[in-house]
C-alpha cells in the first residue's frame, strides 16, 4: 500500500463525526484511507461507505466486512447510497482538495514542480476534459474567467492573452511549456504563489470541483438522519465560503430563508463558529495541512 495521503485534522474529524458504532458513516474522499481506517476502529456493527473517483485510490482499499469503496465522484452521493440501500446515514466526512499522491505523481500533472509532465489534472482519468485541452481550446474570454474566478488572479486577462498568442505558434502540452508562457507575468519573488493559483484554477475547472461540492452539500441534507454530522475540510477560500454559507444558511449565497414565524429554514446547524485549523505541530509534520479549514454541522 502506497503512502497516498496523510490524513489532516484526524482526531478533530473523528470527534466531529460523533460516530454511532452501529450507524452508517460515509467518507466521500477516500484517498489513502487515513480517515476511513480510523472511522472503522469506532464501528461495531455499523458500516463505512467510501467514495473515490480516482482509480489509484482503490489500490488502498481495506479488507473489512464493514467497509465498501465506491468508484464514483461524490456528486453522485444520493444515487449511490440509494443503490446501496444505505439511506439515511449518521455522518458524512469530506476532505476536499488534492491528495499528496496526486501532487507527487508527476504523470498526473497536478503539480508545477514537474516541467516534463503533460498537463492533465484529471482526478477521474476516464473523463475526456484535461488541463491540456482547456489551455489549447478555450477561448480567451473563457480562460480569463477561470483564472479570475477560480484562481483569484487579477492579471487573468493578460494570462489568457499570453496563452492565446503562445498556442497560435505551438500547442501548450506540458507543465514547463505553460510555465514558460506565463512566467513573464508572475509577480517578482511571488512566482510560487502565482503558479499555485494558476494550477488551482485549471484543476477546479477540469474536475468541476465547485459544482461537485455544491451537489455534495445539497445531497448531504437529503441523505442524513436528524442529528447526523457533516464534517468538511476545505483548502481554499472558494470551497470554504460554499461550506460555511451552506452550513450557516442552507444556501450558497444570500440570507437563509425564513418561515411565517421568522424561523430560519435550513437543514443544518453549524457546530463550529470559526473554522478549526491545524496546530503548529501538525503543520510542521504535514506542511500541506497549512491551508486546511474544518467545519462541522449537525442535521436539524
Amino acid at each position: 500500500m502506497i503512502e497516498y495521503h496523510v490524513p489532516v485534522l484526524l482526531n478533530e474529524c473523528i470527534k466531529g463525526l460523533n460516530i454511532n458504532p452501529e450507524g452508517i458513516i460515509v467518507d466521500v474522499t477516500y484517498g489513502g484511507g487515513g480517515h476511513s481506517k480510523e472511522i472503522l476502529k469506532h464501528l461495531t456493527s455499523g458500516k463505512l461507505i467510501a467514495f473515490d473517483q480516482d482509480a489509484d485510490a482503490h489500490n488502498n482499499a481495506v479488507n473489512d466486512e464493514h467497509f465498501t469503496l465506491v468508484e464514483s465522484n461524490f456528486e453522485h452521493l444520493k444515487n449511490q447510497l440509494r443503490f446501496a440501500g444505505a439511506i439515511p446515514v449518521d455522518g458524512i466526512l469530506a476532505d476536499l482538495g488534492v491528495s499528496s499522491h496526486q501532487f507527487d505523481e508527476a504523470s498526473r500533472g497536478f503539480s508545477f514542480r514537474f516541467d516534463e509532465a503533460e498537463l492533465d489534472m484529471r482526478m477521474n482519468q476516464q473523463q475526456n476534459l484535461s488541463a491540456k485541452q482547456i489551455i489549447n481550446t478555450y477561448t480567451e474570454a473563457q480562460l480569463a474567467d477561470l483564472f479570475f474566478f477560480y484562481g483569484e488572479l487579477k492579471s487573468a486577462r493578460k494570462l489568457a492573452k499570453a496563452i492565446i498568442v503562445k498556442r497560435a505558434v505551438k500547442p501548450i502540452d506540458t507543465v514547463g511549456e505553460l510555465k514558460s508562457c506565463l512566467l513573464p507575468l508572475a509577480p517578482k519573488f511571488k512566482d510560487y504563489k502565482f503558479f499555485a493559483q494558476v494550477f488551482q484554477a485549471l484543476r477546479i475547472e477540469v474536475n468541476n470541483e465547485m459544482g461537485a461540492l455544491k451537489a455534495l452539500l445539497e445531497q448531504s441534507a437529503d441523505v442524513m438522519k436528524k442529528g447526523g454530522r457533516l464534517v468538511v475540510i476545505s483548502y481554499h477560500s472558494l470551497e470554504d465560503k460554499l461550506v460555511k454559507n451552506y452550513m450557516n444558511k442552507g444556501k450558497f449565497e444570500g440570507d437563509a430563508e425564513k418561515d411565517f414565524y421568522g424561523n430560519e429554514i435550513k437543514p443544518f446547524h453549524p457546530l463550529t463558529r470559526k473554522a478549526i485549523v491545524p496546530d503548529t505541530e501538525e503543520m510542521s509534520k504535514n506542511p500541506r495541512s497549512r491551508s486546511a479549514k474544518l467545519r462541522i454541522a449537525e442535521k436539524i
